[in-house]
């Protein structure tokens, strides 16, 4: 129980655990089901996915998984036998420790590429577990697995008698080609496998394959959920919102946690003529560096969102004669707004969150992204991110 009032749903425990990857603070999570679970996933489509990606995907596939274990700081990738022996032998460490049969076990793992886990202190540090209290939280679960995210982040929302509840990290490497970075979610919903796994992938696809930080895809991205039925049946509608409003809430914190960020940016194309269209020019706008930087600096330089939509070109029906281009209230294209209208429009670039819309007036469709500003602060983490 927990910090905060927050709790996991009913029959979920957790317990987190310092291996010594991390110079303070626990850097490994296990939550679990005491009970047998459903399960649906989505993983990374890289291909240098690591031993954790190839070794979960059946299992949560399977539809059986009941528990998820995260080592942060680690991604254990590129590393050859030597690595997918490792990954075996996490995952049946943490079967001694838990008591879950290890096939039942989604193991995820984020960090540096191409270092091979310290087997000593992964031992060492999960010797513990059989006789843990298993009385951890979310907040404590989300604070294990973070890398460079500097806030921790859970969503949790009622879904009938039922609760869903999420924790997720990640705030670079991020560009969705599945979901994106780590996310996990919980629920005490009754949900078969093939209804899990059809709302699993619906509310994936609209919230974390919306997220771009910097175009970048983790070769360790999972999302997962885990549904025991504790809480008894829900209607398959309000599951469904309940999933998608926790994975969204997500989202939007690790848009906002982005390195380096300063400013939340959501880009919503209108007009489209299909979702894909829509999705695709909303992700040129919102992973253009200049339109990034532009935000990041409060510039109203509203050309550079129709140069990204002009990268587009190979799209049918977009004719920039029709384009309209928003900034919160404040319309940039057509208007071509003078000296008063500019001021306007850096006004509404200075907050916290800018949201930019753009209509093509050739559709009904429409989509929706989340993104960050680019700041000198990202260049800093990621020069200096191994030294």
């Amino acid at each position: 129980m927990l910090e905060g009032g927050l709790e996991f749903p009913r029959g979920f425990v957790a317990q987190t655990a310092r291996l010594g990857l991390r110079d303070a603070g626990d850097d490994f999570a296990v939550v679990m089901s005491k009970v047998p679970a459903s399960s649906a996933g989505m993983f990374t489509q890289s291909l240098f996915a690591g031993p954790s990606v190839t070794l979960s995907r059946p299992r949560a596939a399977s539809g059986r998984a009941r528990a998820v274990a995260v080592v942060a700081k680690n991604a254990n990738v590129a590393n050859g036998e030597a690595g997918v022996r490792d990954a075996g032998e996490l995952s049946e460490l943490v079967a001694a420790g838990t008591g879950v049969d290890p096939e039942q076990i989604v193991i995820a793992s984020t960090g540096v590429i191409g270092r091979p886990y310290p087997m000593e202190k992964i031992r060492s540090g999960l010797a513990g577990l059989r006789n843990a209290a298993y009385d951890r939280g979310p907040l404590d679960v989300a604070r294990a697995i973070m890398t460079t995210d500097t806030v921790p982040k859970v969503s949790c929302q009622s879904a009938g008698r039922a609760r869903v509840l999420g924790v997720a990290k990640g705030v670079g490497m991020i560009e969705p080609d599945m979901a994106t970075m780590l996310a996990f979610v919980f629920t005490d919903a009754e949900a078969e496998p093939d209804l899990l796994g059809r709302l699993w992938r619906r509310a994936v696809d609209e919230t974390f394959n919306c997220l771009s930080v910097d175009t970048d895809t983790s070769t360790s991205d999972t999302a997962v959920v885990l549904a025991n039925g504790l809480g008894g049946p829900v209607a398959e509608a309000e599951l469904a919102v309940a999933l998608r409003e926790v994975c969204r809430d997500l989202t939007m914190q690790l848009a906002r946690d982005g390195e380096g960020a300063t400013k939340l940016i959501t880009v919503t194309v209108t007009g489209a003529l299909d979702s894909r269209q829509a999705r695709r020019v909303a992700k040129a706008v919102v992973n253009s560096p200049l339109v990034k930087t532009a935000v990041h600096g409060a510039d109203p330089n509203w050309g550079r969102v129709a140069m990204a939509v002009g990268k587009c070109h190979d799209e049918k029906g977009i004719d920039p004669e029709r384009v309209e281009i928003r900034f919160g209230d404040v319309e940039a294209y057509p208007a071509r707004p003078g000296p008063e209208g500019l001021g306007a429009l850096a006004s509404a670039m200075k907050s916290d969150h800018v949201d930019i819309t753009v209509d093509l007036g050739a559709g009904a469709s429409s989509a929706t992204v989340y993104g960050c500003d680019l700041s000198a602060d990202y260049v800093r983490i990621n020069a200096d991110y191994t030294t």
